[in-house]
């Protein structure tokens, strides 16, 4: 148990307009912002034209998604093969499965990969000349495991590279095949794409069910291949085993000899410059992966690009740089962002597009996505624009709450729903104090719940998806991870999905009616008044309803042994008596005059049960210290 707190070079976005000129528990930062200091002079970096204001906002262009076939799998044959150690490729395929993110980073060595030859057979008719890696007969692929904690999963996630020369497939050099193997369909991702593929005021991307088939050429041994007497449709001898065909023999069937099958896998498209691209934005603008980014002004992430102290990799800890390295653009914003002097209003309109703000933040809301607002989204601003717009990206969290009821297990529950999921970015606190912006946020849930995201939309695809995902998710290798142990479970609670989107708009609109999340402090013990001090920040109201507190302090985390409470607190503050060495609880609760209330945005976490929500834990030491408990 822990606590956790919540949290190339081709410019050809033809659609921009350019026509205006002009010159986690944390308190919120008031007073004048640091003056940013002006990015260095490398060569190799275009610079911002800050004189240039955008009029019109980018759009997805959406003719990317014309030939998309949500029913359709494509099957992936990879022959993977030991690379060479000049480019960490010298590898078995025990050892690309065996480590994890974290012992890559307790090793501090780049992750392994192997390379490959892959062929790609997108119609169930056999490899042919139009196929990708027709005709192959050395590697064109280099593969790595891919994803954080998924690593540590016994089923991994991969990531295919295509080696320079040796084409694309669907326009894209990096393919990501995910298992999501803690989602329980194994098609929540896919089912949020493709429902976010035609909002016009978003960003996508492409996805693709993937039938994965591996042939360990490396010199570890595959304990599960298929054996050579179960391959079928053999191809000439000079191919066999290796899924490879020449021209001369034209459209063949991989032989399955030595294959092991690896199951069903989602396709998602790689969000980077070759993204930007494909999508008709702008490739060499800033572009950042997000790990973990409430919109505060970080000293790591402020020095200024020309400074010998500047490391690119400082970031990571926030977020990954994946385009212009150029960081100015961001610290400005940032710095005006923490600068209350600064109008909110301005911020909106110079920094971001509030219609795009409000769309991706109305998308998560509708499909109940509880896994984003500090993570999982990709930051992108044009190369001549100092608009910042939000990309969403790994959605898997999305329409859980079905499944959570089931297991009962408490997660995406009470301030991680609706509105308020978004309120530990400053960004977002500063904008929903704002009427307007809280209208525009309205109209956007309304119209992505009449529109694209409904249980009359959501039903029409999860029927596709089921069927598909059934096929695999009950015969191995998927059905030992399984979740749901029967198909009948399953066919239970993907109906229960349909449900949700709607049940999504009514907690949305009920979120809107309640006080804010907020964050406690660390108790104080008086020992002079033989008291204990217990704080918090004030909760806020868009209507200015009076807010008053009520609190639990209790010596376990689901609070069944309370041994002090209180209600009515007029105040974000409260006494008790002096407590005894030891590990407590406290729950503060926001009630506003209409009797809706909200916890603080403080949790538990207990294994098997998922979070405990608004309860802070502290421990209180021998000397009578008091510390948060970590």
């Amino acid at each position: 148990m822990k606590l956790s707190v919540r949290i190339s070079c081709l410019f050809i976005v033809l659609s921009l307009l350019f026509t205006m000129q002009g010159c986690s528990g944390k308190k919120e930062v008031n007073g004048p912002a640091e003056k940013t200091e002006e990015a260095g002079n490398e060569p190799e970096v275009k610079k911002v034209d800050k004189a240039v204001k955008e009029e019109s906002n980018i759009t997805d262009d959406k003719r990317i998604y014309s030939g998309d076939d949500d029913s359709s799998v494509i099957t992936m044959y990879l022959n993977v093969s030991r690379g060479n150690y000049a480019d960490g490729s010298d590898h078995s395929w025990d050892e690309i499965n065996t480590y994890s993110a974290y012992d890559y980073e307790k090793m501090g060595v780049d992750r392994y990969k192997v390379e490959g030859i892959l062929n790609i057979d997108e119609t169930g008719e056999g490899i042919n000349e139009n196929s990708f890696g027709y005709g192959e007969t050395v590697p064109n692929v280099s593969v790595q495991v891919r994803g954080q904690t998924s690593s540590r999963s016994d089923q991994k996630n991969y990531k295919i590279r295509i080696k320079d020369g040796r084409g694309e497939f669907r326009g894209q050099r990096t393919l990501n095949l995910n298992k999501h193997k803690n989602d329980p369909y194994r098609f929540l991702n896919k089912l949020s794409y493709d429902l976010l593929e035609p909002v016009p005021q978003l960003i996508g991307g492409r996805t693709q069910f993937v039938h994965l088939y591996v042939k360990d050429s490396t010199g570890s041994v595959s304990v599960n291949a298929v054996p050579e007497e179960a391959s079928e449709n053999a191809v000439p001898e000079e191919v066999s085993g290796n899924g490879i065909g020449t021209q001369e023999e034209g459209a063949y069937e991989v032989d399955l000899t030595g294959y092991e099958d690896y199951g069903i896998y989602t396709m998602v498209e790689q969000v980077n410059r070759t993204f930007l691209r494909n999508h008709g934005l702008d490739e060499n603008g800033q572009l950042y992966k997000v790990t973990f980014f409430e919109w505060d002004k970080y000293e790591e992430m402020m020095v200024p690009y020309d400074d010998p102290l500047y490391d690119a990799d400082d970031y990571s800890s926030y977020m990954e740089v994946k385009g212009n390295p150029d960081p100015s653009k961001l610290q400005e914003v940032l710095s005006k962002v923490n600068n209350y002097s600064v109008p909110i209003d301005n911020i909106i309109e110079d920094n971001f597009d509030a219609q795009n703000l409000c769309y991706w933040m109305a998308f998560n809301i509708m499909t109940g996505n509880y896994d984003t607002g500090a993570r999982n989204l990709f930051l992108y601003s044009p190369l001549n624009s100092e608009r910042f717009y939000m990309i969403c990206w790994d959605m898997d969290a999305s329409f859980r709450t079905s499944y959570n009821i089931w297991r009962e297990r408490h997660d995406g529950e009470s301030w991680e729903q609706g509105m308020t999921k978004f309120l530990g970015l400053r960004l977002i606190r500063r904008m929903m104090k704002e009427e307007k912006y809280r209208e525009m946020l309205r109209e956007a849930v309304e119209d992505i719940h009449d529109n694209y995201v409904n249980n009359e939309k959501v039903s029409k695809q999860v029927d596709i998806y089921r069927d598909i995902v059934k096929e695999y998710l009950y015969r191995d290798p998927d059905y030992e991870n399984s979740q749901m142990r029967t198909p009948d479970v399953y066919d239970t609670l993907t109906e229960e999905i349909k449900l949700e989107a709607d049940a999504n708009y009514e907690v949305f609109l009920e979120s809107m009616k309640k006080p804010w999340p907020f964050f406690v402090g660390v108790p104080t013990i008086d020992t002079d008044h033989n008291e204990t001090i217990l704080s918090w920040e004030a909760s806020y109201d868009y209507n200015d309803s009076e807010i008053t507190y009520e609190y639990l302090l209790a010596t376990d985390p689901l609070f069944e042994d309370v041994i002090d409470e209180g209600r009515g607190l007029s105040v974000p503050l409260a006494k008790t008596f002096v407590l005894d060495p030891g590990t407590y609880f406290l729950r503060v609760t926001a009630v506003n005059e209409e009797g809706y209330s909200m916890e603080c945005f403080d949790y538990y976490e207990i294994d098997g049960y998922g979070k405990s929500y608004g309860c802070y834990c502290f421990k209180v030491g021998r000397n009578g210290h008091v510390s948060p408990y970590k």
